[in-house]
């Protein structure tokens, strides 16, 4: 299991009740803090027009090092890095992936954009809720 504690940086939207979400785990030098703020808003503008109900992005605050695996190792987080936790909440995957269609169209509006973070140390998922507190119908 990996585990951590995470500080809410940014958040937009609906953070619960969804039926499908993404989650993300990855490495952000400290210095780059507020460019990855701003970053995220820009991400929600995107989200939020594919249909996402929201998002969250929170930065490490208590992330330990693990004996076997963790965060760190994970995202092969250097000295200087953060680690960050995010989710963005969908309907459902249909929408999401519609979404990420239209984004994969659309690459050139954020090609321009700096990344204040390696991509290529990123790693994400998409889940179906089992239980989420915000609908107990489930």
């Amino acid at each position: 299991m990996i585990w951590g504690g995470f500080a809410t940086v940014y958040e937009q939207g609906d953070a619960v009740g969804g039926g499908y979400y993404q989650g993300f785990a990855l490495a952000v030098p400290a210095a780059n803090r507020d460019a990855y703020v701003d970053m995220a808003g820009k991400g929600w503008e995107i989200f939020g027009k594919g249909g996402a109900l929201g998002v969250v992005e929170a930065w490490g605050e208590d992330v330990p090092h693990g004996k076997r695996t963790d965060f760190h190792r994970a995202t092969q987080a250097r000295d200087d890095e953060v680690i960050v936790f995010s989710w963005i909440n969908w309907p459902d995957r249909a929408t999401c992936d519609a979404a990420a269609r239209v984004m994969e169209q659309d690459a050139g509006d954020t090609a321009q954009w700096e990344m204040p973070f390696d991509g290529k140390r990123m790693f994400w998922g998409g889940f179906v809720p089992l239980f989420d507190s915000a609908s107990p119908s489930r």
